[in-house]
């Protein structure tokens, strides 16, 4: 097995390949790979083969240490980079289109007849222009619904007074009439 993993290479030439074959894979990593990690824990282990080396340690140790504390290190990394991700992750829809479902505050009244497009809504700290197909004014402080994306544009419609009753069949947010606020003659 010896002559096997030796190569025919000198023994006091090891270290000095491992530290080689460390550089070359650190490099790789951090150029063609882009910090990728595929290669960077085999780099790591490549390294200490080659501290193994130094200290005398048998070809066959230095390629254990090089092959699986390579494979150690490296499910360790993918453990770790795919909980980062997980925990990371992007909300559904990608760019502006991750609006669309979300509930907004209309800041400028829409009007569906609006040539000049002034209509414009926030949602999630943004202000965006709005247009609506609804058919009617949808007034400042009226809550809508986002159906789509036109452009830079969302696309609105009013959230259903069951959804929210606030809101006026005709318009802004209203209070409820109650008892209380009626004065009796």
């Amino acid at each position: 097995m010896t002559a096997v993993l030796d190569l025919g290479i000198d023994l006091d030439v090891w270290p000095w390949v491992w530290l080689g074959v460390a550089v070359v894979f650190a490099l790789v990593e951090l150029t063609a790979l882009a910090g990728s990690f595929v290669l960077l824990p085999f780099a790591v282990s490549a390294f200490i083969a080659s501290l193994a080396g130094f200290y005398d340690a048998s070809v066959e140790v230095q390629w254990a240490i090089f092959f699986f504390g390579g494979a150690a290190l490296w499910l360790v990394f993918w453990k770790n980079v795919k909980r980062f991700v997980d925990e990371n992750a992007m909300p559904a829809g990608v760019g502006a289109s991750r609006l669309v479902g979300m509930t907004a505050i209309v800041t400028t009244d829409v009007d569906p007849d609006d040539t000049g497009r002034r209509g414009r809504v926030k949602v999630v700290g943004e202000e965006w222009g709005a247009l609506t197909e609804h058919g009617r004014v949808l007034r400042t402080g009226a809550k809508v619904r986002i159906l789509s994306m036109e452009g830079t544009r969302v696309i609105v419609e009013p959230v259903p007074i069951d959804a929210d009753p606030g809101i006026a069949p005709d318009g802004p947010l209203l209070k409820p009439p109650n008892d209380s606020d009626r004065s009796t003659p």
